[in-house]
């Protein structure tokens, strides 16, 4: 089975480093991923955050498109629950009418910050649909298709490019799977959040299950993993260092992961509500090239999934980029049967 892989850049700002070295380094690796041929390139959004620099994916694709020629470049995603549907299709058309062709939309439901800025980004605003209700919003101002009893009916999300961007749901959670089945829409399941990969086979499981075909559609699915090729194990291991997933559950049920055991203190401090902490070890696919090609080809038949996108949050740069190659070396070398 052939094995296509994308890269998801999350702008990390790392000890001693400013905002504007961890963008310099989203424009190399975009670059770099364009060279070995990977697919596209996802940028993430964060908010309220010293360790990641990408707040506003939008500003930040536009700029790599301009920074690069061929590579599909697009968000992982848009944090649609604080937005107008509206407005994220026009910015998006914006942007898929100065490259057509290249951009890639990709949604998710989680706040990406803290309860303040999600306060913050939501200021004025009464309650808000849900996000199946959001997707549909959005892909109808998309594709220029407002139903005739529209109360909005003849609007257009402008400008109108002659190649609409390339919707998708991401998800960590079989319910994310089912929204984005029975919407008919690509799947991104995120492992490296989630980090249980029982999970991740169910999800994709109930998303092909469940997909609902709408105009010669068919389901398309993508698993993002952190990952780590080295020279050597040892290197791989000494990289991916002591990095945890730390799993707030509040007492209303909600669930978010954050990186760190300050995050989820600093979290819970602002939202005031009862939780609970589970510390797990995260998933990352990690080794020397060939170790991480028999990781992923395993993934791949288990999953039945022939894309993978790929998150690398690893210092020094130089061996972020190291990465990347060996994982480009590693797939130039499986057989065209595998």
């Amino acid at each position: 089975m052939a094995i296509t892989i994308s890269v998801l850049d999350q702008s990390p700002i790392y000890p001693g480093e400013t905002a504007e070295e961890a963008f310099r380094h989203t424009i190399r690796l975009a670059q770099l991923s364009e060279q070995l041929g990977f697919r596209r390139f996802w940028v993430s959004e964060h908010h309220d955050s010293e360790q990641v620099a990408g707040s506003s994916p939008e500003v930040l694709i536009s700029h790599l498109l301009a920074k690069t020629e061929r590579i599909r470049i697009g968000s992982g995603g848009i944090m649609l629950q604080h937005y107008s549907p509206y407005k994220v299709a026009e910015n998006f058309n914006v942007l898929a009418s100065l490259a057509p062709g290249r951009v890639d939309l990709g949604v998710g439901r989680a706040p990406g910050g803290l309860p303040r800025s999600t306060q913050a980004l939501q200021q004025g605003r009464g309650e808000a649909p849900s996000l199946t209700d959001k997707i549909i919003e959005l892909e109808k101002y998309v594709h220029s298709r407002l139903e005739e009893d529209h109360p909005l009916a003849g609007l257009k999300a402008g400008p109108i490019p002659s190649t609409a961007p390339e919707l998708y749901v991401l998800g960590a959670s079989v319910s994310s799977a089912e929204i984005a089945a029975e919407l008919g829409l690509p799947y991104v399941f995120s492992l490296f959040i989630n980090g249980d990969r029982a999970v991740a086979l169910e999800a994709i499981h109930a998303y092909r299950n469940g997909f609902v075909s709408a105009e010669g559609r068919q389901p398309q699915a993508i698993i993002a993993l952190a990952l780590i090729a080295a020279d050597t194990e040892e290197e791989a291991k000494e990289l991916a260092g002591e990095h945890k997933l730390i799993r707030i559950t509040l007492a209303g049920g909600k669930k978010l992961t954050v990186a760190t055991r300050e995050q989820a203190e600093e979290f819970t401090r602002q939202t005031k509500e009862a939780y609970t902490i589970e510390e797990r070890e995260p998933e990352i696919t990690k080794g020397t090239k060939e170790a991480v090609r028999e990781q992923l080809l395993a993934l791949s038949e288990a999953s039945g999934v022939e894309e993978f996108i790929v998150t690398t949050n690893v210092q020094p740069f130089d061996k972020r980029l190291r990465s990347f190659e060996l994982l480009s070396e590693a797939l130039a070398e499986v057989p065209a049967e595998a």
